[in-house]
């Protein structure tokens, strides 16, 4: 029986807290900064968290479930 790979993407895009929480970063921070405002990128650079129905899908990806 073959391994199951993790899917190569979701592992570079997602990150499991120790409580079990996935994160990831926010979009819109690669480029065209200079029209949004600092308190905006700022905001953006902090990670968020997966929405609960996405998380299933992301636990799929990622062989934790």
């Amino acid at each position: 029986m073959p391994k199951v790979k993790t899917n190569s993407s979701a592992k570079k895009r997602f990150k499991v807290t120790g409580t079990g929480e996935l994160m990831h970063q926010k979009p819109f921070k690669r480029h065209i900064l200079t029209k949004k405002s600092t308190k905006r990128k700022r905001a953006l650079g902090i990670k968020g968290t997966v929405a609960p129905s996405h998380k299933p899908f992301v636990m799929r990806l990622l062989r934790l479930k």
